[in-house]
């Protein structure tokens, strides 16, 4: 197949470098344009950058000249969206508006009515939403948007639960990794030797997100589910990959070994599909008392699985374990672009 060529909005931070290396050598997109702040505009790529998620920047996006975020600055199908939420929203609405198909990782139009809040493997079916945004923006271009990182992880692993036992409750305590907080991000003499139990905003998105993501499609929009969840979000001194503790309570009541047979075996649509960016897994059980732990298994399934480990009975709820999710890659701008796989093979590109 003939390469689509895409934009990157926001392409010197944190999350659009994520996105500019996982891009590079993919099968069905390459990065033609790259946009970030008006600073920036003009120079190449390279010298725009402070270059921090792989050994070098790829050669092929190295010599782009940085663009304005502006759908004039140059004609994309689509782009993928890295903005920092203090500008994402109207930005992205420009583009969608002038036809473009905008693949978002920012916050801002991730609870909007029609907008779809997607995890490939959780919810396909939202993309139901576009057609209803399409008309809404009366354009043929439409937002669609991956969850809050944290979110990802926990959704994937509610997901196969909440289908075969029923989740009625939900406990969820983070241990987020320092590139959560982008580039430069916290300061070295808040995250060293500490633990930081407060992040701006995440303990309400890691709340609703999910029950939009698990909601229902309707004509009308999504129907929430009714799940209820308490979370409690800490910032450590971790690179990359979020680890959290998960206490749920059931309307069936499981046992571990079924619980342990429900995530080991979910698949879904992604790898039906045999979409490029889908791990084999998508949720990678483990047995051993002292896992996951980020260093050692972040990357599993090129950091798109979810791993999860110590499943035990609950002496408040039913099933208490642990899950880890690299938060740049399948939290982030990974998630992204098997969205972006997804619409291709749903013919909406």
């Amino acid at each position: 197949m003939k390469k689509i060529g895409v934009g990157v909005l926001g392409a010197t931070g944190a999350v659009g470098q994520r996105f500019i290396d996982l891009l590079e050598d993919h099968p069905w997109f390459y990065v033609k344009f790259v946009f970030a702040s008006e600073k920036n505009e003009g120079k190449k790529y390279k010298d725009a950058v402070i270059w921090k998620v792989s050994a070098k920047v790829p050669k092929s996006v190295s010599l782009l000249p940085i663009l304005k975020c502006d759908p004039k600055s140059s004609p994309v199908k689509i782009v993928f969206s890295a903005l920092d939420s203090t500008v994402a929203g109207e930005i992205e609405e420009n583009f969608a508006r002038k036809g473009c198909i905008v693949v978002s990782n920012s916050k801002n139009h991730r609870n909007d009515k029609y907008v779809p809040l997607l995890v490939p493997e959780v919810n396909p079916e939202h993309l139901g939403l576009i057609e209803l945004q399409k008309n809404d923006l009366k354009s043929k271009g439409f937002i669609v948007t991956n969850p809050n990182c944290t979110t990802v992880g926990l959704s994937m692993v509610l997901k196969p639960l909440n289908d075969a036992f029923g989740v009625k409750k939900a406990i969820v305590t983070t241990m987020q990794a320092l590139s959560g907080a982008g580039y430069p991000g916290v300061s070295s003499m808040d995250s060293l030797d500490n633990v930081v139990p407060f992040i701006g905003g995440e303990e309400e998105k890691v709340e609703k997100e999910p029950l939009k993501i698990l909601g229902t499609l309707s004509k009308k929009g999504i129907v929430l589910s009714k799940i209820s969840i308490d979370a409690h979000c800490n910032r450590v001194t971790v690179r990359d990959g979020h680890l959290e503790t998960l206490t749920i309570e059931f309307d069936k009541k499981p046992s571990m070994v079924e619980v342990l047979s429900v995530l080991k075996n979910f698949k879904a649509l992604p790898q039906k599909l045999k979409l490029p960016s889908a791990p084999l897994s998508p949720i990678v059980p483990r047995e051993e008392d002292d896992r996951p732990q980020p260093v050692l298994d972040r990357n599993e399934g090129n950091g798109m699985s979810v791993v999860v480990g110590r499943i035990r009975k609950s002496n408040i709820f039913d099933i208490r374990l642990s899950l880890l999710v690299h938060n740049t890659i399948r939290g982030a701008a990974g998630c992204a672009i098997l969205n972006a796989e997804l619409l291709y093979k749903k013919n909406y590109l």
